[in-house]
């Protein structure tokens, strides 16, 4: 797939991996829509990325508020004319036992992470049926793959992205429908920071294996890779994440074992 003046719409998109997108997309001359809560920040990372505004959209969004997304697709078809890459990267995480976490918090993290993401997939998706065409990068987790302890309702968010967009692929294959699940490792961004412990607070630490994880770049640069490759599914990040997702599938009482002990801040 050659990317140049593709419209690609990235949420989540003021830092991390979205940021990092964001920058090496514009490099590839595309037409970018940037969204999150931020309009400031966004606007930064525009004037950063050295999109010029006529190819550059600030778009701000809370992936809590679904109710607004189908006139924000409209605005965007009405500036570019279609919608070519929609890139759900934005969400939250969790940093506390299901057993210390409020129902509240679960009920929030599924809305941000599941149903705020299909809805805005929801919203752009009559779009690329009607062009014939499209792609849609969900960013989940590897923890989409299996659960680690202080991450059950951010756990069951990212398995239940892997279970709806597979369904989704299969749905609309016949409309040229391309569906890329990317599930990271650990990434050095604010994730953690910024991750809910069971009261709805946030955790405010940077745990060890994000400190130390891949770069928002290189995972960009993968993502991008998959993309013009169209693959269905990568899992960028650290050999003992990734190691994760096939000692799960091949050696399932092995993992179970391990999966205890594992250090998850």
């Amino acid at each position: 797939m050659d990317l140049k003046d593709k419209v690609i719409w990235i949420t989540g998109a003021s830092s991390g991996i979205g940021e990092a997108l964001a920058y090496q997309l514009a490099k590839e001359g595309c037409r970018l829509v940037l969204s999150s809560r931020n309009k400031d920040t966004l606007e930064k990372v525009r004037q950063y990325s050295g999109i010029a505004e006529e190819r550059g959209m600030v778009l701000p969004l809370d992936l809590a508020a679904s109710e607004n997304f189908p006139e924000l697709a409209w605005q965007v078809i009405k500036r570019f004319g279609r919608i070519d890459v929609l890139v759900n990267n934005g969400g939250v995480s969790q940093r506390a036992f299901f057993r210390e976490t409020e129902m509240e918090v679960a009920r929030r993290i599924m809305e941000i992470n599941f149903f705020g993401n299909i809805a805005l997939t929801k919203a752009v998706l009559p779009f690329m049926v009607k062009q014939k065409g499209g792609s849609i990068v969900a960013v989940t987790s590897v923890v989409g793959k299996y659960g680690t302890p202080k991450r059950s309702i951010y756990s069951a968010s990212k398995h239940a992205l892997h279970g709806f967009y597979d369904a989704l692929r299969a749905e609309h294959w016949n409309d040229h429908l391309h569906v890329l699940l990317v599930g990271p490792g650990y990434i050095k961004t604010s994730l953690s920071y910024n991750a809910l412990k069971g009261d709805g607070s946030e955790q405010g630490t940077l745990d060890t294996g994000q400190k130390n994880g891949m770069s928002p770049e290189e995972c960009a640069r993968k993502m991008i890779h998959a993309l013009k490759k169209k693959k269905r599914e990568i899992y960028p990040g650290g050999l003992k994440e990734r190691a994760g997702v096939y000692l799960k599938r091949f050696l399932p009482g092995l993992f179970s074992k391990i999966v205890r002990k594992v250090n998850v801040t």
